[in-house]
This record gives C-alpha cells, structure tokens and sequence, in this order.
C-alpha cells in the first residue's frame, strides 16, 4: 500500500539512463532558477520603503538612489558570477569556489551560508505569496501560517516528481508574472507621460527616527533581498542542457536585467504614485490598484504576484538538495544525502528543506517582515567567499588574467561592504541568529567529516587478518508455542548446535502452558525461563545476555526473533512491536546478532 501511494503522487520511477533527457533548457531553467530573484521585486521595494517610512514622509525620496544602487550591485554580482559559471562548469556555486581557492574552513562558511540561506528562501519567498493572497482577500489573514505549510508540500511533492516535471509546471507561473508586472510597469509609465496619474493622498506620518546614516544603511540592506537568488544558477549548472555553462550563462543574463529593470521601475512608481506600505497590503498591491483601479488587471497582477512568491521557493528546492549532495561527497553531511531517488532527484534534501521551512513559517507566525532580518546576511558572506576565491583562482593562471581579477575583485569589495552593512543594521534585529548558526553548523559539518574518517580508518584491511568467529551461542525469543516458533528453532539449531530459547514470564498461567507443549514440540531445546516482577520483557533478557557475556560464551551472540507477518498491511498494527525493540536494544551492544525469522500467514 505505501508503494502503491508513493507511485500514485510521485508517479514512475526514471532508470538512470534517463538523467541526461532531465535536463533544462534555458526557458525552463529561467523559470526553476531565477524564480526566486525575480519574486523578490514583489517585496524588496517595500521593504526599503518599511525602514524609511520610519523617518517620515521626507525620507521616502531616498527609496529611488537606494534602488539605483541595488541595481547596480545585482549588475555586479551576476557578472562576477557569469565568470564563475565559466570557470566551474561543475557547479556547487560559493562553496566549491571557495573550497578550492581559500581552503576547507571558509567553503564550510560559504556552503553553511547557502544552506542557511536556502532554508529563508523557501520560508520568506511563501510567506510573501500568502501576503499577496491576503492583501486582496483581507479574510484569509488568519489562516496564513496553513496556507504557508500548504505551499511547502505542494511544492516539494513537485520536486520529488522530478526536475523537468518541475520546470514545465513552474515555468507558466513565472513567465505570468513577468508579463504582468511588464503590464503593470508600461502602464504606469504611459500614466506618467500622458500626465494622467491620481497618486495617493498624502499620509500623515509620525517620525520616529531622525534621518541618519544608520537608517540608511538599514534601508539599503532591506532592499538587498532583491539580490538574494542571484547564485542559483551558478550552482545548478549540471542541471541544464550542454553546453552547460553557455546555457547557465544566458539564463544569469536574462535573470539580471529583468531583474535590475523591474526593480528600478517598480521603485520609481512607487514614489511617484506616493505609496505608503500598509500591515495588511503590500507595495505592489497599492500600486496595481491606482495604475489598473480595483478590476480585472488588478486581481490578475495580485494573483501572479502570489503565485510566482509562493512557488519563487521552487529555486530553494532545485539548489538545497544538490549543494547537499556535493558536502555530502565530500564527507561534509550525510551520505544519504548525495543518493538520487526514483525521479533521479536529491529526495532526502527535498524532504530535510521542506522541513526546516515549515518550521520557519511556524515559530514566524507566516511573517515576511519578521522573517527578512535573518535574510541576506549569509547570502552576501557566501557572495564575499565566492568572489575572493574567483580572484585567488585568476591570480594562478598564467598570465594572470588582469580583467577577471578587477572585474571579481569589484564583486568581492562590493559584496563584502554590503554584508558588513546588513549585520551591523539588522543584528538586534535577528541577523544574530544567523551570525551564531553559521559557525554551529560549520562546527557539525567537520564533526560528520571527522566521524567518517575515524569510520575509515576503522574499516580500513591494511594490516588486518581474517576473524575466526566459530560457533557460538544462539538464543530463540518465545513468547508460546507455534509453527513460526517451531520454524524459528529449527532455523536457529542449523546455525549452531548451542540453541538456547527464553520466555520472559508475564503470565504465569501461560508459562505453564508453554512448559507442557515444549516437552512435545522442542524436548531437544531447552527453555530458559526468565522472571519479570515489573512486567519488563527488555531488562531481564537484557540481564540474562549480560551473564552470557560475563561467562565469555563465544565471541558472537545471536538473537533470533520469529516474526508473525499478516496478509494485510493493516493488520501489522493489531499485533505488538516488541521485536523492533529488542532489535533497538542490542543494536548497540557489540558482538550481538540478531536474525528475524518471518513466518507468514496466507488467508
């Protein structure tokens, strides 16, 4: 039954073969990759606009020289990592780039910072679309934490389906929302140059900080949400079509002006038509109800909006996992997390991020603005890590390659500046806690690699020599006298002729019962009884195991469990587990073996 749900939600599995015909191509691989950057135009106005509005109506003049210089920056960023592209056709983005230029410790640094940042992409990009939602249906407000969760399983149950499943499905919902906010944008521009635009009433607005350079700062790095996203591609580039890099490199061209343009643009309509942020509608929202008025346009722009924000995580879902897989290659996470499930996708780091992200949106209550203080800050570390590896990388060409090293090196001073900027401005804020969580995962990250060394070296055959085990002791687990019993020990009698069973007495009436039928069924086995005054069937066989051990009975134990196995799935559930317990128990117990014998029952 659980296969059979398992293929009716993720359908067929791929053979491995099929991997290269999942590849994509750069239409669909803008909408998988750049969806992320692309939705942040629908918030990274806003958020600019949510720190000034603090100083009074004066300071949302700033909004417009703040947007030039994030567009300036996102023009930056996607060049140095066109470079990056080409130069680590490979993949793995910030982290291999740093592991291969700077050393171990700073790729841990800029991978954590990834995976950190990926886990707030997929929490902040589904919070935003449910705000869209509930900005045109104000009633659905309290119920944005469900929608949010909702979101998350809807989209990782897409990813387990696949990568090319999922660029096709995600591929509309992108391309709608850049034709809308296209609509939305020449719109509001055609007002403007025919003289026709109604812009909002002035608000009354209550100052409560003074104009400084600190407000600016925190403005600017509010508004660097809109750069969040733009490494994506760089670290998935095996996932297109060859030639990879040259496909991976148009899709991060494309991404950046459509980009840099709408956020410009978006920015500049906003100050013209004197939009104010509002706790229970958005920027883009405000805005698309005086260029279009409260019809049809407006719901259509509201609905892309929303659609492209909640499924933007969708970047998250193709970048996580396979970053994962790639540490875990090398040692850094789990090995489970570097194997491809039925789909030919990384399906345990879909599930660990969809995870995490529901978590998120849990303890943030669905709040975009709550969430987007721990934004930005470790995307920017791994921007800084990236680009001083790429110089470090051109420095030993030769001749070093004096364009590149200027061109990353600009990157790197640029992003490098602009991370400082975020986690002095938004450190009381709650960049702290990503500040502390960077070097705790690094941490956890070297302690699996350690462990699998250790493991390796353990395992290793130099020097080793082949065990002489022998026979030794086998005990058969009762708890009565049936045919799974009796096809137990004689299982047990052809692994060694010193087979012991046990019975733990819970019932002394059935004890009884059992003693007068092993005399019939098993006279060559004898029974052990073990007393129980609490009831417990795991301390006394573990106690009675111990003696064994004690009294140095082989070197090896083995535990045999006979294992009733019903006809219908549902039917597991009318009989206890004590099996799997006593399996838990011993596991951790050397020299201990134990071997479950199934027996069966047809209807």
């Amino acid at each position: 039954m659980p296969n059979s749900l398992k293929r009716l939600i993720l359908g067929s599995p791929l053979a491995t073969w099929a991997a290269r015909h999942e590849r994509l191509g750069k239409i669909t691989g803008l909408a998988v990759f750049a969806s992320d950057a692309l939705s942040s135009v629908a918030y990274a106005t806003e958020e600019i606009l949510l720190v000034l509005v603090t100083a009074g109506a004066a300071a949302l003049t700033l909004s417009l020289p703040l947007a030039v210089g994030i567009a300036t920056l996102v023009v930056i960023v996607a060049t140095s990592y066109w470079q990056t592209i080409h130069a680590y056709p490979s993949g793995g983005g910030a982290y291999i780039v740093a592991s291969d230029n700077l050393g171990r410790l700073p790729g841990l640094v800029a991978g954590s910072a990834l995976l950190i940042d990926y886990v707030l992409t997929v929490a902040v990009s589904v919070a935003a679309g449910v705000a869209a939602i509930t900005s045109a249906f104000p009633a659905l407000f309290p119920w944005r934490v469900a929608l949010g969760v909702l979101t998350v399983v809807g989209i990782t149950v897409a990813n387990l389906r696949g990568v090319r499943e999922s660029g096709r499905l995600f591929a509309v919902p992108t391309y709608w929302f850049i034709g809308s906010l296209l609509l939305l944008i020449l719109a509001g521009f055609f007002r403007v140059l025919t003289g026709t635009v109604q812009p909002l009433p002035p608000e009354e607005l209550q100052a409560t900080h003074a104009v400084s350079l600190f407000l600016i700062m925190r403005a600017f790095s509010s508004g660097c949400v809109a750069i969040t996203g733009t490494e994506a591609v760089s670290n998935g580039i095996p996932a297109f079509r060859p030639p990879e890099s040259r496909n991976a490199g148009i899709v991060l061209g494309w991404m950046a002006a459509i980009l840099a343009s709408s956020f410009l643009s978006t920015t500049y309509l906003a100050r013209v038509y004197q939009v104010v942020p509002r706790e229970t509608e958005t920027v883009v929202s405000i805005l698309a109800g005086q260029v279009f008025g409260k019809g049809l346009l407006y719901y259509n722009m509201q609905a892309a909006t929303a659609l492209i924000l909640l499924l933007a995580a969708n970047t998250s879902f193709a970048d996580f996992p396979r970053l994962s897989s790639i540490m875990a290659r090398d040692g850094f996470m789990p090995r489970q997390l570097a194997n491809r499930g039925d789909k030919l996708v990384f399906s345990n780091g879909i599930l660990i991020l969809a995870g995490l992200s529901i978590l998120l949106l849990v303890i943030f209550r669905g709040s975009t603005h709550a969430l987007i203080p721990l934004y930005a800050v470790g995307v920017f570390l791994s921007f800084t890590l990236s680009q001083a590896g790429m110089v470090r990388h051109w420095l030993t060409e030769a001749p070093p390659a004096l364009h590149h090293i200027a061109l990353n090196g600009l990157g790197a001073l640029a992003t490098g500046i602009v991370m400082v900027i975020i986690a002095v401005s938004k450190f009381a804020l709650g960049a702290w806690v990503v500040v502390l969580l960077i070097p705790l995962i690094v941490f956890a990250l070297l302690r699996i690699h350690r462990h699998y060394d250790r493991l390796a070296s353990r395992l290793s055959l130099e020097g080793a020599s082949r065990p002489k085990i022998g026979k030794n002791p086998v005990v058969v687990l009762v708890a009565g006298i049936h045919r799974g019993v009796v096809e137990a020990l004689e299982y047990a009698k052809s692994l060694s002729p010193n087979v012991t069973a046990l019975t733990v007495d819970l019932d002394s009436t059935q004890t009884a019962k059992l003693r007068l039928k092993w005399a019939e069924w098993a006279p060559d086995v004898p029974l052990v009884v073990l007393e129980s005054p609490y009831r417990s069937i795991l301390q006394p066989l573990l106690e009675y195991i111990d003696r064994m051990e004690r009294q140095g009975e082989g070197r090896y134990l083995t535990v045999v469990l006979p294992e009733i196995v019903p006809s219908h799935w549902w039917e597991h559930f009318l009989h206890n587990q004590t099996a799997l317990l006593i399996k838990a128990a011993l596991l951790f117990r050397p020299g201990k073996i134990t071997v479950s014998v199934p027996y069966h029952v047809e209807d």
